[in-house]
């Protein structure tokens, strides 16, 4: 059950980071409501909303899972692999200083985005992508290993679709696995209850498992119906002005 979740607010030059998407500038005032709805979903979940001022300096810093991935006990640092984003880092140990006293680093020539990485209960999924390289997936394993989770490594970087693991799978628990059509038949995913997205709707596979509620991208009927008959309740939330961006429904919090 998740408790607590660090949010970065949406600063006024966000539509001046990164994205790889052709779908217009976002809606600064649109950004803002989305956000508050997403805040306030998240405290329907039952979890704390840990709110940080928004940073200037790092247009893309509202995507807060790329700067760590936490497990048990230990906060582990992310080096994002794009290099205007490594600053972004220096501003979540102190926050995450609150809650965890072990932390860990990855070390250049590493990198590792933080949406690259899927939790399925004590075994992790790395992503090796554009942002994500060979030598920061091994790091990652070795920290992991060390705590006593296993690992696995997932190949995306011949995948022009989608820019992190995470674009592209989600865990809801119970060995069941939201993947994308052109990821279902991976090695990776055998054994696991695969709810497969249609192109279509891809981008809402990027979907969150909150407690007791899933909370995904709005106006995608056909996985909802499928999230649902899995028995879970849902809550759709509007991402538009976030999916401009490259963003989804996982990037903009560190819950835990």
């Amino acid at each position: 059950m998740f408790q607590h979740a660090i949010l970065r607010r949406p600063a006024s030059n966000y539509a001046s980071g990164l994205t790889t998407a052709s779908l217009g500038a976002p809606d600064f005032a649109k950004v803002i409501q989305q956000y508050q709805a997403y805040c306030d979903a998240l405290e329907r979940c039952g979890v704390k909303i840990n709110l940080l001022e928004a940073d200037p300096n790092y247009p893309d810093s509202t995507f807060m899972e790329d700067t760590a991935v936490l497990t048990e006990r230990t906060a582990i640092l992310m080096r994002p692999g794009a290099e205007s984003r490594q600053g972004e880092v220096r501003g979540i140990r102190g926050p995450l200083a609150k809650f965890f006293s072990y932390f860990a680093e990855i070390q250049a020539p590493g990198t590792v985005d933080g949406g690259d990485i899927c939790e399925t209960d004590n075994h992790f999924l790395i992503g090796l992508s554009q942002r994500t390289n060979e030598e920061g997936a091994k790091q990652l394993a070795e920290i992991f290993a060390r705590e006593g989770y296993t690992s696995s490594v997932v190949d995306i970087r011949e995948m022009a679709s989608i820019l992190h693991l995470k674009s592209g799978i989600a865990y809801l628990g119970g060995r069941q696995i939201v993947v994308i059509r052109e990821m279902a038949r991976r090695k990776e995913f055998v054994g696991y209850d695969l709810l497969i997205v249609e192109g279509p709707e891809s981008y809402a596979a990027n979907c969150i498992r909150v407690n007791d509620h899933v909370l995904m991208p709005a106006g995608y009927p056909m996985l909802q119906s499928q999230i649902e008959a899995h028995g879970h309740s849902v809550i759709p939330l509007e991402m538009s002005e976030f999916q401009k961006m490259d963003g989804g429904l996982s990037c903009l919090s560190l819950r835990f």
